[in-house]
C-alpha cells in the first residue's frame, strides 16, 4: 500500500498538467462525440475565480458615534536643523577657509479645510512639525522640514484662549498653526574681514507650541430647528439622502446630521438636523450650548413643528425665545415654519387654530408619508436663493456644495 504522503505526491505529478488538454492534431470528433470532460484539480483553482474579501463597511448607526465638534489640540513646529563647523580641506590648498553650511528650518503645522472630511473625530490632541535637517561641509545647506497639514472639517473655528484666530468657512482655507524652528548657521555664516577661520556655529531653534482649541459649527444653508420628537429626523430623510436614526422616543438624534436636496437645475441645498432643543436651552440644559452654536452657520431656519400636541403654536414661541437668549437676532433670519405629522387626527383638528394664529405661511405636512413635501421645497429655494443674492450684495460668497 502506497502512503499517504507519497500518494498524494504522485497524484500531484499525474494531474499536474490536466487542464492543459488539447486535441492532437490531424484528430476529429465523430457525430455525437463531445470532447473530454476537463478535471478540477481543487480548491486552489477555485479559489482564484472567488471573489476577493471587502472589508465589511461601517454601518450608518457607528459612524454617527464618532462625531466630535470640539477637540483641544497641542501643535508644535519643527525643529530647524543645526549648522556646521568645518573648514575646507584640498591638496595644495593649505588655508581653504570655512565651508560649513546652514541648517534646515523646521516644517509648519498647517491647518486645512478638507469638504471630506465632516468632524473632528479624525484630529489627533497632539501634532509635531518635521524637523530640519542639519547643515554639512562644502557649504550644503541641510534640508527644510516638510510641511505638515492637518485636514480639518468646513466650518472650523481655531481658538487659543478666548480669543478667535480662524475661522475656516471656506474649501481650502489654511491657518498656521504652528511655525517651525529657523535653522542654525555654520561657521562660513560668520566669515568677516577680521576673522577669516571663524570656528563658530549655531544650533536650531526649536519650533513654535501653542495649545489651541478646534470647535466645529456645522456648515449648511438651512437648519431644522424643533423640540424634542418633533419629526426633524423624519423630515431630513424624506426630502434628502440622509440616514439620520429615527424612533419614538426624544432625543434620538444626538448629533448634527446633514443632508443634500436636489434640484433640477444641478442645485444643491445643505439641510442640517440639529439635536431637540429643550426650554432653557440657552442655560445649557438637556443638549444645551452643545448644539446650538450649530445653528449660527445656518443662513436660514426650518421651525419643525408637532402639530398632533395641544397647543403647537406655542413650541414657535419657545424655540425663538430659547434662540434670541443664546444670540440676539438669530430667529430674525428668514425662515419657514413647517407643521409636521399631519398623517395623525389630532394634527387635522389642530390646523385650522394653527393657521389662524400664525396665517397662511405655516406648511402643514406629513414626513413620514410625504404629503406636501412639495411646498417646503419649494419654499426652501427660495429661502435660499434669497440668501444668496444678499450674500452676493455684500461682496461675500455663498456657501456652495
Amino acid at each position: 500500500m502506497m502512503p499517504s504522503r507519497l500518494f498524494s505526491a504522485g497524484q500531484r505529478a499525474v494531474f499536474g498538467g490536466v487542464g492543459r488538454w488539447t486535441l492532437p492534431p490531424g484528430a476529429a470528433l465523430g457525430p455525437g462525440r463531445l470532447p473530454p470532460r476537463l478535471l478540477s484539480v481543487g480548491c486552489a483553482d477555485c479559489a482564484k475565480h472567488q471573489e476577493p474579501s471587502r472589508k465589511k463597511l461601517l454601518s450608518e448607526k457607528k459612524l454617527k458615534r464618532h462625531f466630535v465638534d470640539c477637540r483641544r489640540l497641542l501643535v508644535r513646529g519643527g525643529r530647524g536643523g543645526d549648522g556646521v563647523s568645518c573648514f575646507h580641506s584640498e591638496p595644495r590648498k593649505e588655508f581653504g577657509g570655512p565651508d560649513g553650511g546652514d541648517g534646515g528650518n523646521g516644517g509648519h503645522v498647517i491647518l486645512k479645510v478638507d469638504r471630506q472630511v465632516k468632524s473632528l473625530s479624525a484630529v489627533l490632541s497632539q501634532y509635531r512639525g518635521f524637523d530640519g535637517e542639519d547643515g554639512g561641509n562644502k557649504n550644503c545647506f541641510g534640508r527644510n522640514g516638510t510641511v505638515l497639514y492637518v485636514r480639518v472639517p468646513m466650518g472650523t473655528l481655531v481658538k487659543e484662549g478666548n480669543d478667535v484666530l480662524a475661522d475656516l468657512s471656506h474649501p481650502g482655507d489654511e491657518y498656521i498653526a504652528a511655525l517651525g524652528g529657523a535653522g542654525g548657521k555654520g561657521n562660513r555664516f560668520f566669515l568677516a574681514n577680521d576673522n577669516r577661520a571663524p570656528v563658530t556655529c549655531t544650533r536650531g531653534q526649536p519650533g513654535q507650541e501653542r495649545a489651541l482649541f478646534l470647535e466645529l459649527k456645522t456648515m449648511a444653508h438651512a437648519g431644522l430647528v424643533g423640540l424634542p420628537n418633533a419629526g426633524k429626523s423624519s423630515l431630513l430623510r424624506a426630502i434628502s439622502n440622509a440616514k439620520p436614526a429615527v424612533a419614538a422616543y426624544p432625543f434620538t438624534t444626538l448629533k448634527p446630521h446633514v443632508g443634500i436636496v436636489h434640484y433640477e437645475d444641478h442645485q444643491q441645498i445643505a439641510v442640517a438636523d440639529v439635536p431637540g432643543i429643550v426650554r432653557g436651552a440657552h442655560q445649557n440644559r438637556g443638549l444645551g450650548l452643545a448644539f446650538l452654536r450649530h445653528i449660527e452657520r445656518c443662513g436660514c431656519l426650518l421651525w419643525v413643528l408637532d402639530l398632533s400636541v395641544p397647543e403647537p403654536w406655542t413650541q414657535l414661541e419657545d424655540l425663538r425665545h430659547e434662540l434670541e437668549k443664546y444670540e440676539p437676532g438669530l430667529s430674525a433670519r428668514p425662515h419657514a415654519v413647517v407643521a409636521n405629522k399631519l398623517d395623525l387626527p389630532q394634527a387635522r383638528a389642530n390646523l385650522p387654530e394653527l393657521q389662524a394664529r400664525l396665517g397662511a405661511k405655516a406648511i402643514a405636512l406629513s414626513a413620514a408619508t410625504g404629503e406636501n413635501v412639495e411646498e417646503l421645497l419649494l419654499r426652501l429655494k427660495e429661502l435660499h436663493d434669497e440668501h444668496a443674492a444678499t450674500e452676493r450684495r455684500q461682496g461675500h460668497r455663498p456657501l456652495r456644495w
